[in-house]
């Protein structure tokens, strides 16, 4: 944090933890903090504590989720109504359409983390992205919930998620499952593309991401399909005014 500080980062994204530890020290270093939050209660507390927006990131979300199992249609409208700043929304996001749903529940923006994931910029593993690319509906799952909550995608027969699976099955208490986790399975998976013995934490949205463009050529995509689909929508006589 304290580099981050020095260097004069001007937005800082928080989470997993209480936003009164840092957001007083990187507001007065000059930076916009923003805090993911899992439901409306935390988003007030984010609030409290001086943030100067909150990422909503329901159920859907890949990676560390929270234990509330809100989706993101639920959630998004819950915080949008509980607090008054910007509210951005994750979990589920990927496309034109997702995010003219989350507008039209009063996000003012949108986070999109898994769909970002299958770039060519994006350091994972190629082996990783393609097991992303090959997956169907109904392959991830959160897990550990007694531990750390995390999405993961399924890897082959006998591998992490199926031992934590069979753990969680047969009553593992919190400190078996800490064990079984260890240390570094993240960096394993999705950095050095061990699908065997790391997490594959990706989101529900995987199902739908088999291209991997450029980021850059990703955004173009979105802005232009989120201007055409609003048109249409305008059509019908439903639109929204952003990204004009």
């Amino acid at each position: 944090m304290e580099t981050i500080a020095a260097a004069g980062v001007p937005v800082v994204f928080t989470s997993a933890g209480s936003p009164k530890k840092w957001t007083g020290f990187l507001k007065e270093a000059g930076a916009t903090v923003i805090h993911v939050v899992s439901s409306a209660a935390f988003a007030r507390k984010a609030e409290d504590a001086g943030v100067d927006a909150v990422v909503a990131e329901g159920f859907e979300a890949g990676g560390h989720n929270g234990r509330e199992e809100t989706t993101t249609m639920c959630l998004v409208p819950e915080v949008v109504d509980a607090v008054s700043i910007p509210v951005i929304a994750a979990g589920g996001l990927h496309d034109a359409r997702s995010m003219l749903a989350a507008l039209a529940l009063g996000a003012t923006g949108v986070q999109m983390g898994s769909r970002f994931v299958m770039t060519q910029e994006n350091p994972a593993h190629a082996a990783f992205k393609q097991r992303i690319a090959d997956a169907v509906a109904g392959e991830t799952r959160l897990m550990l919930k007694d531990v750390t909550p995390v999405r993961l995608l399924r890897g082959p027969e006998g591998s992490f998620f199926d031992q934590v699976h069979h753990a969680e099955e047969e009553g593992a208490d919190a400190q078996t499952l800490r064990e079984l986790l260890g240390r570094g399975r993240a960096k394993r998976g999705m950095r050095e593309g061990d699908l065997m013995e790391g997490e594959l934490e990706i989101g529900q949205v995987s199902a739908l991401l088999d291209d991997l463009p450029r980021a850059g050529q990703l955004v173009d995509q979105l802005v232009q399909e989120f201007k055409a689909f609003n048109t249409r929508q305008m059509a019908k006589g439903f639109f929204w005014k952003g990204l004009e």
